[in-house]
Parts: structure tokens; C-alpha cells; sequence
């Protein structure tokens, strides 16, 4: 309990120093430097899991809410892209298993888990299966998803000019009390059915579907407050940074290093199909960065909310990844490996 109580407190200087500073997204970026720094320095540092799925239900409701039937419609016309997105797994793959086996010398479980741009969870429990080395894709995962993260929101302010100051919602004292009650159940109920039937990701897809039955039905007509944005970057951003916890010397010279040098190649694969989708003329610049950077599904979607991108067209690639990365790695690496 002192060692997370540690870690808020931490999360919470890092929030109040970049609110001083006036950097964008304070709630999400000031707990991941903070706590950061603090794993660094030799910090014991630990998150709450249950606490977090909580606040992933947050998400998944923010995404549900912003379902109407002429988003579903839209959705139809958005198979070009949705095609592209197994093309950029195979090239992450064909790319990054030789760059960790070849340049780093990890060995092949650990290079194929590494490369493939998926969940964290998901991740570790496959590699662990195939003998693959735990804490480095641990680590590994964690500096892709972090440096997406800190990266992505100057890319946006600096290029696009997007504002990243708008309140992620309205304040919850406008918001009618049955609304919140219905964002509240929304979130448990679909979180607790997707996970009873196995569903990935099942703590914001959950609750997304419910809450977009909802919205669709009309009886859902508001995203949740400000106030529940905020805290669920807050102990997001908190989880990324905490996950370098006990890091060595040895760690950051040999994993860190070589997660930096695979997020350098995630960029620029990025940037390459952004261009083409762009020069084709398939979808608006700014929701094809968001959807195709392959960042935590959490944090595109805080990003995604703020900006005031298409939900629906950023969301539904970033699943359609993480569908094609989950059902097809166990496959792809005994292809590979042979």
C-alpha cells in the first residue's frame, strides 16, 4: 500500500509540474515523466490492475457515446485502409524479427513478440508460451507505447495544429445524474460480459459496444464528464511509466536501446502508409496517422477524443490490429521460425 500510495503521489507531482509548464496533456504525459524518472532513480513503484480496467471502461464509453447511425454507415466505405492494416503488420514483422534477432542477438520468441505491434498483455502471455524473455518485452512493449505516446502529441500540435488544450468532456456538473448512472453501468456491465466471453481487450471494447447499443438506442446522449478523462489518463500514463520499475543499467543499455532503435523504424513504416493513404486520397490525414500508429489502444484513444478525430474510423483499425496481430502471431512465428 506505501509503495502505491508512492507512486500517486509521484503521478500527481508530474501532473501539477506540467500544468505548471503548460505542456500539452498534463493528466496523461506528466505521470508517464514522473514516474519515469522516479523508476529510474531505483523508485519502488507499483500500479493497481483493477483500478486501471476501470478506467479503460472510461474510454470505451467516451467511444461507444459518439456512435450514431450515420457513423455505422461510414463505416462501410472504410475497407481500403482496413485492408492496408495486415500489409503494415507483415512489414513490421519482416522488419523488426531480423533487426532484434540479428542486431541485438535476442533470441527468436523474444524478436517475434517484440516486433509485433499488439497488446502488452497479450504480448508477454504469448511470448512467455513460445520461451521468449518476459521482462524484455516487457520493457520493449512499454518504450513503444511510451514513446508514441510523448511523441504523437507534439506531432500533432506542431504539424496539424491541433489544440490539446479543449476539455476532453463536458464538466460532470452539466451532465444529468441518470446519464451518469447509465455511463457508469455502461462501463461495468459491458467490461464484466466481454471479459465473461473472453473477449480481448475486454475492459474498453466492452463497454464501447454497450455503450454505442445505447447511444444508438438514444438512451445514452452524453460522453463522459471532463473530470473522468482526465483521472483515466492520469493512472494510464501512471501504468506506462510504472512499467520501468527496477529497471538495470544492463536493461536500459540492452532493451530500452533497442525498443528506441524499433520505435525509429514503427515511425517511419507509419509515415510511409500515412503518405500513401494520403497521395490516394483514401482518408484525412490526421485520422490516418492516428489509426495507423501503432501506440496502446488506450492511449490512441485518449488522443483520438481530444482532438476531436473520427472515433469510429480511428477505433476500428486499431482493433482490427490487434485482432489480426492476436489471432494470427501464434501462427505467423511457426511460419516464420521454420
Amino acid at each position: 500500500m506505501i509503495t502505491l500510495a508512492v507512486t500517486y503521489v509521484i503521478a500527481g507531482i508530474g501532473v501539477a509540474a506540467f500544468l505548471l509548464l503548460g505542456v500539452p496533456l498534463p493528466w496523461l504525459l506528466g505521470p508517464i515523466f514522473a514516474c519515469l524518472i522516479a523508476a529510474m532513480a531505483g523508485v519502488p513503484m507499483a500500479g493497481n490492475k483493477t483500478v486501471n480496467h476501470v478506467m479503460r471502461t472510461i474510454l470505451g464509453v467516451a467511444v461507444g457515446a459518439t456512435f450514431t447511425t450515420a457513423l455505422l454507415i461510414s463505416m462501410a466505405a472504410m475497407w481500403p485502409t482496413l485492408l492496408m492494416i495486415p500489409v503494415m503488420i507483415l512489414c513490421v514483422g519482416a522488419i523488426g524479427v531480423p533487426y532484434f534477432q540479428r542486431i541485438w542477438g535476442f533470441d527468436f520468441a523474444t524478436s517475434y513478440y517484440s516486433a509485433m505491434p499488439g497488446g502488452l498483455q497479450d504480448m508477454l502471455a504469448f511470448g512467455e508460451e513460445a520461451g521468449g524473455d518476459v521482462r524484455a518485452l516487457s520493457l520493449i512493449h512499454a518504450t513503444r507505447v511510451m514513446v508514441v505516446v510523448v511523441a504523437l502529441p507534439f506531432i500533432l500540435q506542431g504539424y496539424w495544429g491541433a489544440d490539446l488544450s479543449n476539455a476532453p468532456g463536458a464538466p460532470a456538473s452539466t451532465i444529468a445524474p441518470s446519464q451518469l448512472l447509465i455511463m457508469a453501468v455502461s462501463g461495468i456491465v459491458g467490461w464484466q460480459a466481454a471479459k465473461a466471453v473472453g473477449m480481448f481487450g475486454a475492459s474498453i471494447l466492452g463497454p464501447m459496444i454497450l455503450a454505442a447499443i445505447l447511444a444508438l438506442l438514444g438512451i445514452l446522449q452524453h460522453r463522459p464528464p471532463a473530470e473522468a478523462i482526465w483521472m483515466a489518463q492520469f493512472f494510464i500514463g501512471m501504468t506506462v511509466g510504472t512499467k520501468y520499475a527496477g529497471v538495470t543499467l544492463h536493461e536500459v543499455q540492452r532493451d530500452v536501446v533497442a525498443a528506441l532503435g524499433f520505435c525509429g523504424i514503427l515511425i517511419v513504416l507509419t509515415i510511409i502508409f500515412a503518405e500513401i493513404i494520403h497521395l490516394a486520397d483514401l482518408a484525412p490525414p490526421l485520422e490516418t496517422l492516428l489509426a495507423f500508429t501503432p501506440g496502446g489502444q488506450a492511449e490512441m484513444t485518449i488522443l483520438a477524443l481530444i482532438v476531436g478525430a473520427d472515433m469510429a474510423f480511428v477505433i476500428a483499425h486499431h482493433v482490427l490490429r490487434i485482432v489480426v496481430v492476436i489471432l494470427g502471431a501464434p501462427i505467423a512465428a511457426r511460419l516464420f521460425k521454420r
